[in-house]
């Protein structure tokens, strides 16, 4: 967990951008692993929905970092969180990044929305004062044990406040101790060059998929957390329910396939240590 941290910040530190998909459970984040991804994103909205709720506030601190824990243990790649409102006052979010790092996350953002928060891409979002937020990244940044944390301050003042009070909250919530911020809501090309242009030169997290890697990349952005392999995952599940209700079967899902989900969990290595201790 500690190596996932250190090979994070070095990445943060270089010049390139990182690219991170969203992933909500194990199998997925070994398959971007496998993919060659050097870090995944655990999304609330995804785990939300993988408990069967709405990205609207419903899921618990503790949940949230079971899902943590479970994806953490399952690939090397660092594992950047969704750690939303923090869960309540700065106090929370003091307990909130203690148990997330315990879980072994490398990086978690948390957000300026009122409680309960809303996904950052829908209307009917609130949010705290600046001050406030301010006091939570400070508490964010002093609870954590291992410096290498990545402490990500979000603010999702876009929709409500305009680009000229996000601007004055990034800046104060880097002064607080922010080591990368995150405007949520992106949702034209044109809020999307706005927001490399006004906030040239800080250390900033993209959420979207608007134009390709490279040139988000070429923007200036140091994260991407990329939104489209859960949504193909989506696309791609319901359209085979439909096609086994309709036609009996499902094309193409053959042995094949099924050997390498084995293969992807682990099972060769399992059974190796299950011979080695049967002597």
């Amino acid at each position: 967990m500690t190596e996932a941290r250190a090979r994070l910040r070095a990445m943060l530190a270089g010049d390139g951008m990182i690219l991170a998909p969203f992933v909500y459970d194990c199998i997925q984040a070994r398959l971007a692993q496998a993919a060659g991804f050097e870090a995944v994103y655990m999304t609330g909205f995804g785990t939300s929905a993988a408990r069967g709720y709405p990205d609207l506030g419903l899921l618990t601190m503790t949940e949230m970092v079971d899902n943590v824990r479970a994806i953490s243990s399952a690939v090397d790649v660092p594992v950047i969180s969704d750690a939303d409102t923090g869960y309540g006052n700065p106090v929370n979010v003091w307990r909130t990044v203690r148990e997330y790092e315990a879980a072994g996350a490398a990086a978690l953002h948390i957000e300026d929305q009122v409680f309960p928060k809303r996904c950052g891409f829908l209307a009917g979002k609130e949010v705290i004062a600046a001050d406030e937020m301010v006091a939570k990244v400070r508490a964010a940044r002093e609870a954590r044990r291992d410096p290498r944390l990545v402490i990500i301050a979000r603010t999702d003042a876009l929709a409500i406040k305009g680009w000229d009070d996000v601007i004055r909250r990034c800046h104060a919530y880097r002064d607080a101790g922010a080591d990368l911020l995150f405007v949520d809501g992106i949702k034209s090309v044109g809020d999307l060059q706005t927001y490399a242009t006004r906030l040239q030169g800080m250390p900033l997290v993209y959420n979207g998929a608007m134009l390709p890697a490279a040139e988000l990349a070429r923007l200036g952005f140091k994260v991407t957390i990329h939104i489209g392999t859960m949504m193909a995952s989506f696309e791609r599940m319901r359209d085979a329910m439909a096609e086994l209700k309709n036609d009996g079967r499902v094309k193409g899902a053959g042995l094949g396939v099924f050997d390498d989900f084995v293969e992807l969990m682990g099972t060769r290595e399992i059974d190796a240590l299950g011979k080695k201790y049967r002597g």
